[in-house]
């Protein structure tokens, strides 16, 4: 017994004692936190505690009923604190057991020294929540309090964004408007008519966002299957055209055809810059839209791809949950796939301690990115941080006590997981050297 605990001791004062290379966010810019907030601002609508609510353990509150109409008064800038609470705090009995809150207590206890929620401390952490927002405390928030040394953040508002923080938030470059994503709207804004055009643009894209993205992004997952079969330029150019006088004109295998031409495309772009791929598996945000089916396919649908782009760096996200084993079986067999736990902790924390100890079954811990924490507001990411540093030590010390890891084995993934397979699979130098000439 004296053994497990110094095992499980130790090892979690190690885990937590590594700086993080998160590979995974959506935050908003600093800038944005330092402005007043508005209710219609998707990213940010108020500056008082139910903010810490906002993003995913909204999607939990929702799914055990809380309407529209209630969300829009809990996260009013206008109602008072103590209210909110009355419109929560039902809600938050039925609710707060799930991972979504706990990553919220753990930051209320991490960063604002509160013991949990309730109606005598919403004032008090919206004031303190308000006192530390000021410039520079994205840098305190996650280098000194989930030290997490820098993040890459994929933005949901600009192609690539053009950050403040280089050096503590870098950039993916989304490829969903390019690809799978087009809308003719774009192509109008672009003032393009031809597949050539198309192309063009494309490679201007990479070509002045490419050499400051640490990789490029892609959430199709969430409106689209993952199969993407070669199509002929050929084939393609008269659908493009026709695409672009009328969206509807196209049946769904045409659209289908015009982007997996235009996905092979910025494949291969993003290979000839060396930045890795990033695509979203598995599990979709927000409520009621989850097509379980067409989600379940997702690992056999990419193995053409993986087989057609051997010198690509595929990143696969989330751990595919829940069809997590199935990526295991990917990242073991594919010299291209890496897997990345990013939000996976938050999602299922269990699920994914279990995923963790069989993937270091099968797959080389080379291969295994340990942490993204995937929110657009930055206080959250320290309970998650302490969520998956608390997963992360559980599954290696329940490996070392099963006798298939030996303690210093244990050491070397946790360091590969957090920080090092970072280092190797993304090009930070190249990144951080190509943001410094440019300002």
């Amino acid at each position: 017994m004296r053994r497990n605990q110094r095992i499980i001791s130790s090892l979690e004062d190690f885990v937590q004692q590594i700086p993080i290379l998160d590979t995974h966010e959506h935050l908003i810019e600093e800038s944005r936190r330092l402005a007043e907030p508005h209710i219609d601002d998707v990213f940010y609508p108020c500056n008082d505690w139910s903010y810490l609510y906002h993003h995913y353990s909204s999607q939990d509150l929702c799914s055990v009923g809380f309407t529209q109409d209630q969300a829009r008064q809990f996260f009013d800038p206008q109602i008072d604190p103590k209210d909110k609470w009355r419109i929560f705090e039902p809600y938050y009995q039925r609710t707060r057991n799930t991972a979504y809150f706990q990553a919220v207590e753990h930051t209320l206890r991490l960063l604002f020294q509160e013991e949990g929620i309730h109606e005598d401390n919403v004032e008090r952490i919206s004031e303190k929540m308000r006192t530390q927002t000021r410039k520079g405390f994205y840098a305190t928030i996650l280098r000194d309090v989930a030290n997490i040394e820098s993040c890459q953040v994929n933005s949901l508002e600009y192609n690539l964004c053009e950050t403040e923080y280089p050096d503590l938030l870098l950039q993916d470059m989304s490829i969903n408007w390019l690809s799978t994503g087009l809308a003719r709207q774009s192509i109008i804004k672009a003032r393009t008519s031809t597949l050539k055009d198309w192309y063009r643009l494309i490679d201007w894209n990479f070509e002045h966002y490419g050499p400051r993205a640490i990789a490029v992004k892609t959430q199709a997952a969430y409106w689209r299957d993952l199969s993407f079969a070669r199509v002929a330029t050929s084939e393609v150019e008269p659908l493009f055209a026709r695409f672009a006088q009328d969206q509807n004109s196209l049946t769904d295998a045409e659209q289908k055809a015009l982007q997996d031409h235009l996905f092979h495309y910025c494949v291969q772009k993003a290979i000839n810059y060396n930045l890795p791929i990033k695509l979203h598996c598995g599990y979709l945000a927000d409520n009621n839209i989850m097509p379980l089916g067409r989600l379940k396919r997702i690992a056999s649908d990419l193995c053409p791809l993986l087989q057609d782009y051997p010198q690509a760096r595929f990143i696969l996200m989330h751990i595919g949950y829940p069809y997590q084993d199935e990526f295991i079986a990917l990242a073991k067999h594919y010299s291209n796939v890496y897997l990345d736990m990013c939000w996976a902790w938050l999602v299922n924390p269990q699920a994914s301690i279990r995923f963790l100890k069989e993937a270091l079954m099968a797959v080389p811990s080379a291969k295994l990115l340990g942490f993204g924490g995937d929110y657009y507001p930055v206080e959250p990411i320290v309970g998650h941080a302490y969520i998956a540093r608390q997963g992360i030590s559980q599954a290696l010390s329940e490996l070392i006590l099963e006798d298939w890891l030996s303690e210093e084995s244990a050491l070397v993934v946790a360091r590969q997981m957090l920080r090092e397979n970072a280092l190797r699979v993304f090009d930070y130098a190249r990144v951080q050297k190509e943001w410094k000439q440019k300002v």
